[in-house]
């Protein structure tokens, strides 16, 4: 009996001492995001600490969530960084699906990053029975950047950035009075919106433990070739059933050559060096190898850089000899390849087997000493005048090393300037304040988020203009059909997103009736009911300083993105002071079809059908412009012969409606 009560003793005196070991992180009164200072006000604090305490209270699940981000983390920072979006997201992974790759939700959002099929398609990723990249860490984490930036042009802030990849950006607009654009310092309050505080929760949570590296380091290899798992598991002597484990967006084993392609490489303690097939070595977690050298000029010609096949140039030979061995004529091969005449190439380069496209299929490059546009453009496949284009520049001239080339869209003015919602902040941990529970007592300024009470119950909204949404939603409970997600936020996450998304258009209703006050002497203060306000919208509008495109939208109750449509806007750059916005355009003509003639015997409603030509806006995506005619993507693919998701400026879509 005593043998068990020491034994019972000794048991408890352990656990509390491990307990005192590594304390609960606790919730600062100040925090840092995205170059934003947080005062986080008591009443939200004790709730963001009830969500760290939860995450933390059991340490083997806490600790496993952990050494996935150590993994998983260095990947996404260097995107991130590519892609010039804040570090900070990076723990959204962790609350979207605890790191995990095929977690599902509820709503059928799947991967890293909870994408529902159509956004992540949208956003450049392939989604199909054989590939599924939301459930690739490089290719879904260079989606979500994107997606979080796209939200940001909106509000020109972070945190509203964020509450929209939950929520929609148009439901963002309607539920917010001011989004606060450009701010430097928010509160953090007992209203603001519940996904926001679960962010911080896991950010507390997990900041100061992921630093260092991990059990298992994580590299990446750009896979251009038509190959397998298994074979390539054998090229860099990995084991095969481990390599399947990180890269399960390939659903049969196979890697195919349409584009391309991350494959993840775990790497256990300390491997060392890790023989790549194009016998580089890599040996840090995130680095990249790439295809260059290869054995034969048959397995040179299978390579593609951008869906473009090559071939490697061998000592001494010329154009005319390289074509001949490639089976092309000469003369296209010149033209392919921007060369001014057949003399001797450079051995060992390699040259392109067809037309460069307009876009690579990299987002940047940056410049290293000997680079030129003509190499750029060789290496990514992308053609010269379009990096010229992209970059703003003219010349070989302009090019200096360590500067970053945009390689598939047009670089914004002010890209190479430290953007200010990045930099560093100081924050005094040390400072305490002594706030009560109501920090709008007294005062007259609005706190990040003023939504009504939470509901339980979520509501998909209709694409037409000024349908009501719900602004805030309780958090539901995570249910993953594959593994357990820890996060409650992933089921909802897509699905709110995408229900919203197609109202980033809607008009912000402004109410039929106001009431006003009578009189303060007046000894029954009752509404008086006024009548309908009106508000005129000029022709144009001329862009002040610190104005955004959400203040002129709202000023002239209008949406966001009919601004953008109607002026033609390229969101990645931003609008000046200065610049003259139309406000207003004709409709666009409608041309009539006749309905198609009746069979004989077959009764028909002679349904007549109107055919409208869409033209292809910069920010036009093929789901935008199907909800915009209350049509399926599907329709639209078929009535204008398209075989993939990718649409061009300028383009004209018909459109059938009945």
């Amino acid at each position: 009996m005593m043998r068990s009560l020491f034994a019972l003793f000794f048991a408890v005196s352990y656990t509390v001492a491990a307990q005192t070991t590594t304390p609960t992180p606790q919730v600062p009164h100040k925090m840092a995001f995205a170059g934003i200072t947080l005062t986080i006000r008591d009443d939200a604090r004790r709730e963001i600490q009830k969500d760290v305490d939860a995450l933390t209270q059991s340490p083997r699940h806490h600790n496993i969530k952990v050494e996935r981000a150590k993994t998983y983390f260095p990947i996404i920072e260097k995107i991130f960084a590519e892609e010039n979006v804040p570090d900070d997201f990076k723990y959204l992974a962790l609350q979207e699906s605890a790191l995990i790759a095929d977690a599902v939700s509820v709503s059928n959002a799947v991967g890293f990053w909870q994408f529902k099929d159509f956004t992540a398609m949208e956003m450049g990723l392939r989604v199909d029975k054989q590939i599924d990249e939301r459930m690739n860490i490089a290719s879904s984490s260079r989606a979500a950047a994107r997606y979080f930036k796209k939200n940001n042009t909106y509000f020109n802030n972070w945190i509203y950035a964020l509450q929209a990849y939950q929520m929609g950006a148009g439901a963002v607009m309607r539920s917010e009075k001011d989004s606060q654009p450009g701010a430097r310092s928010m509160e953090i309050t007992s209203k603001t919106y519940w996904y926001v505080k679960k962010y911080l929760a896991h950010k507390v949570a997990f900041e100061d433990m992921v630093k260092g590296e991990g059990q298992i380091k994580a590299l990446t290899y750009d896979s251009q070739n038509k190959t397998s798992l298994s074979d390539f598991a054998k090229e860099v002597s990995v084991n095969e059933e481990e390599l399947k484990l990180y890269n399960k967006w390939t659903k049969s084993g196979d890697i195919p050559s349409d584009r391309t392609y991350v494959i993840v490489i775990p790497v256990k303690g300390n491997t060392g060096e890790i023989r790549l097939p194009d016998n580089t070595i890599a040996s840090k977690a995130g680095e990249t190898g790439k295809n260059s050298t290869s054995v034969s000029a048959q397995k040179e010609t299978r390579r593609k850089v951008n869906g473009i096949p090559v071939i490697e140039a061998r000592q001494g030979e010329g154009a005319a000899q390289l074509a001949g061995r490639a089976g092309v004529a000469v003369g296209a091969f010149m033209k392919w390849n921007d060369l001014d005449n057949a003399g001797s190439l450079v051995a060992g380069r390699t040259y392109l087997l067809g037309k460069k496209r307009a876009r690579a299929d990299k987002a940047y490059h940056t410049v290293q000493a000997g680079d030129n546009l003509w190499s750029v453009s060789q290496q990514y496949g992308v053609q010269v005048k379009k990096l010229k284009r992209y970059n703003r520049i003219e010349s070989d001239r302009d090019l200096k090393p360590g500067m970053t080339l945009w390689l598939s869209a047009r670089k914004p003015k002010d890209a190479d300037k430290i953007p200010a919602d990045t930099r560093p902040i100081e924050i005094d941990k040390s400072q305490t304040f002594a706030w009560g529970v109501d920090p709008t007592e007294g005062k007259t300024q609005t706190p990040i988020v003023t939504t009504t009470t939470p509901v339980t119950v979520v509501t998909t909204p209709t694409p037409a203009t000024g349908t009501e949404v719900p602004a805030a939603v309780t958090p539901p409970v995570s249910v993953n059909t594959i593994q357990s997600v820890d996060s409650a936020s992933a089921p909802l996450a897509d699905t709110a997103r995408a229900a919203t998304e197609a109202i980033d258009s809607a008009k912000v209703l402004l109410p039929a009736r106001v009431e006003v006050p009578a009189p303060a002497d007046s000894a029954a203060v009752k509404p008086v009911a006024t009548e309908p306000v009106v508000i005129t919208v000029p022709d144009t509008h001329t862009i002040q300083p610190k104005e955004t495109l959400y203040a002129i939208a709202r000023q002239y109750n209008m949406g966001v993105m009919d601004l953008v449509n109607l002026n033609n806007l390229n969101l990645q750059e931003s609008i000046k002071p200065g610049q003259v916005l139309r406000l207003k355009d004709t409709v666009p003509a409608v041309e009539n079809t006749p309905a198609p003639a009746a069979a004989a015997g077959v009764e028909t409603t002679n349904t007549p059908v109107t055919e409208v030509t869409h033209e292809v806006k910069a920010t036009d995506t093929l789901y935008g412009i199907a909800r915009k005619y209350g049509v399926t993507i599907k329709e639209l693919m078929e009535w204008n012969n398209k075989k993939d998701f990718s649409l061009s400026v300028g383009e004209k879509l018909r459109i059938q409606q009945k």
